[in-house]
């Protein structure tokens, strides 16, 4: 075998080495960033991968891209007065649910986007970016603000539906609310417990 034919056999080899070490490394970091995204994002992994058809790329760009753009958002810590004052509201509004499903989940929708802008996150009439940003800082409960804002548009929901989009909205409000940090006199940040605010009354005629 002449030297040269040695030389092109090696150059070979080692190509074939240096592609599928960038393949194996392509795969691996593919794969880990998807499990990174899934176990940060959780359901709105799979929001994100049905937005867009099933395509793993648009849906990892869209994440990153929420990531960058409201990662850097650090909530806000209620003053004790405001968490009290936003929690009787929403009691209240629970409570009323029982005689007006309609008023009440919408009173749930001003509050919840309301008790979001105090903490920090875009306004109310920046909807898209409010949940966006929620979506980033919230991803296992800000469903529920989507579902209570569709339920609040929709003119068919049912009485039933309505008290769906209320419980899960509840979820997201006692994460922004009940959970959130409290703003103390000394200006630190003291997490609050989270408190049961009761079962969801159904409304009159439903049945127990």
């Amino acid at each position: 075998m002449s030297t040269l034919t040695t030389v092109l056999i090696i150059v070979a080899l080692v190509a074939v080495v240096l592609v599928s070490g960038v393949l194996i490394r392509a795969r691996t970091g593919t794969g880990s960033g998807t499990r990174s995204l899934k176990r940060s994002f959780g359901p709105e992994y799979d929001r994100s991968l049905e937005r867009h058809g099933g395509d793993v790329e648009a849906a990892h760009r869209d994440l990153r891209d929420r990531v960058e753009r409201y990662g850097r958002i650090r909530p806000l810590p209620l003053e004790p007065a405001v968490r009290e004052q936003y929690t009787a509201q929403w009691t209240t509004l629970q409570e009323r649910f029982v005689d007006a499903p309609k008023q009440a989940v919408a009173d749930a929708e001003q509050l919840l986007t309301r008790v979001a802008a105090t903490r920090g996150f875009p306004d109310a009439d920046r909807r898209d970016e409010q949940l966006a940003a929620l979506s980033v800082h919230h991803p296992h409960h800000v469903e529920g603000l989507r579902t209570i804002q569709r339920a609040t548009r929709s003119g068919s929901a049912s009485t039933e539906e309505l008290r769906e989009a209320l419980v899960q909205a509840r979820a997201l409000f006692e994460d922004l609310a009940v959970a959130g940090p409290t703003a103390s006199a000394d200006g630190r940040r003291h997490p609050a417990p989270v408190r049961d605010r009761g079962p969801l009354l159904k409304p009159k005629g439903s049945g127990a």
